[in-house]
C-alpha cells in the first residue's frame, strides 16, 4: 500500500470512528440506551453495519466522556447522564453562562447580531405556533450564537457540551406549560442588552434566565420521579 493509500485508509477509518461515536453518544443522551444497559460490540456492529473495531474505539471514547463504564465480567455498561449530573450542569451554567453573554455584548459583530435577531424572530414564530421541536432547536441556536459571539473557544466548547448532554432534560423543560413563552421574553431582554452593548445587564439577565430554566427543569424532573 502506498503512503497516499495508507493516509486515505486512515482518514476513512477516522471518519467512521467519529460517525459511530456520534451515533452512540446521541443514542445514549436521547435515551435509546438506558443507564445500566449492556452495550455488546457484536450487536452494535450488526445494528450500525460496521466492524467491531470502530465500535470498540467509540466505546473507549464514550468511557472517557463518562457516558459508559467498562466493568470486569460484565462488559460495557451505560451510565448516561443522571439527574444529579443535570442539576450540577445547571449550577455551573448559572455561574458561567452570564459571562458568555457579557463578553458577547462587548465583542459581537454586526453580522452576528443580525443572525441572533433572526434566530430570535424564528423562535417567536414557532413559539406562537406551539411547535416545541422547532422551539427547542432555535433555543439551542440562540444560546450557541451568544457563546460564539463571546469569542472564547474554551467557553464555547464547555457550554456547547453542556447543551448537548442535557438536551432531553431541556426538551422536558421547554415542553412544560408557559416555559417556552417565558423563555422567549427572557431571550428578547437579553438580546436588547447585547444589542445595546450593555455587558453588565446582559450578564445579569442571562444568569437569571438560566436560574429560571433550572428551577423549572428541576420541578419537572421531581414531578416525573414522583409518578
Amino acid at each position: 500500500m502506498s503512503k497516499i493509500e495508507h493516509n486515505e485508509s486512515d482518514s476513512i477509518l477516522s471518519s467512521l470512528r467519529g460517525k459511530v461515536f456520534n451515533q452512540l453518544q446521541n443514542d445514549i443522551i436521547n435515551g435509546k440506551y438506558q443507564p445500566g444497559e449492556n452495550l455488546i460490540e457484536t450487536r452494535l456492529s450488526e445494528e450500525l453495519g460496521v466492524s467491531r473495531t470502530p465500535i470498540r474505539e467509540a466505546l473507549r471514547q464514550l468511557e472517557l466522556e463518562g457516558l459508559v463504564q467498562s466493568i470486569p465480567n460484565k462488559g460495557v455498561v451505560v451510565t448516561g447522564v443522571s439527574t444529579k449530573d443535570i442539576k450540577d450542569i445547571y449550577t455551573i451554567r448559572t455561574m458561567i453562562e452570564g459571562l458568555a453573554a457579557k463578553w458577547a455584548a462587548e465583542k459581537i459583530t454586526p453580522e452576528e447580531l443580525v443572525e441572533l435577531k433572526e434566530s430570535l424572530e424564528l423562535e417567536e414564530f414557532y413559539t406562537l405556533r406551539n411547535d416545541t421541536s422547532h422551539v427547542l432547536k432555535l433555543d439551542s441556536k440562540y444560546h450557541e450564537l451568544i457563546f460564539k459571539a463571546s469569542k472564547s473557544r474554551p467557553l464555547l466548547f464547555m457550554l456547547s457540551t453542556f447543551h448537548l448532554y442535557i438536551q432531553r432534560a431541556r426538551n422536558i423543560s421547554i415542553s412544560s406549560p408557559g416555559r417556552a413563552e417565558q423563555a422567549l421574553l427572557e431571550h428578547k431582554a437579553i438580546f436588547k442588552a447585547i444589542s445595546e452593548g450593555d455587558a453588565e445587564m446582559a450578564q445579569i439577565l442571562t444568569t437569571e434566565h438560566v436560574k429560571n430554566a433550572s428551577i423549572n427543569l428541576i420541578k419537572q424532573i421531581n414531578d416525573k420521579e414522583d409518578i
